[in-house]
């Protein structure tokens, strides 16, 4: 199994909050909303601190766009694999989300490992695991490397303190 992290990432809001936000994943459903707003993309590049460009969070912005959210799964499209869902399969409360694909071409696992620094923000990695055959790790590495660290830079810019879905 080939492995793919993301680096350590920094969220400003309590492991308690972001936790809470990420286990039901309805709750990410309105920042569709809130990544088309003139404002909220100004205050979220801010925000980063110069970690991503404004023309990496248009992609992130466009990838949200086409995303799908129920309790318990994600699906987005995944270039050049297509449309792929991510299920949560195990809650670790606090620690860790386990996800894997459902109908995809390549069997894939992701988890999120949550750890708290301090009473007002915590640490998060991204792992992506995936079986991948000769033939195919050629055509999906690139990708999966650049989007564990899309994926990881998404969810450091979700306002976690704010009501998603108002």
């Amino acid at each position: 199994m080939e492995k793919f992290e993301s680096e350590v990432k920094y969220i400003a809001y309590p492991l308690e909050v972001v936790y809470g936000k990420m286990a039901d994943l309805r709750n990410l459903s309105g920042l569709k909303e809130r990544f088309s707003d003139p404002a909220f993309q100004q205050a979220a590049l801010s925000a980063s601190g110069g970690k991503v460009s404004e023309s990496q969070f248009q992609s992130i912005a466009q990838k949200l766009q086409d995303m799908q959210f129920t309790e318990d799964s994600v699906s987005l499209d995944v270039s050049p694999v297509g449309n792929v869902t991510l299920e949560i399969v195990e809650r670790e409360p606090l620690k860790t989300l386990k996800f894997q694909t459902v109908n995809s071409p390549v069997p894939l696992n992701l988890w999120i490992q949550l750890l708290p620094v301090s009473t007002g923000g915590c640490k998060m990695r991204l792992t992506i695991g995936a079986e991948l055959n000769f033939f195919i790790r050629k055509m999906v590495e690139k990708p999966l490397r650049e989007g564990v660290e899309k994926i990881a830079d998404m969810l450091t810019m979700i306002p976690y303190g704010n009501n998603l879905n108002a």
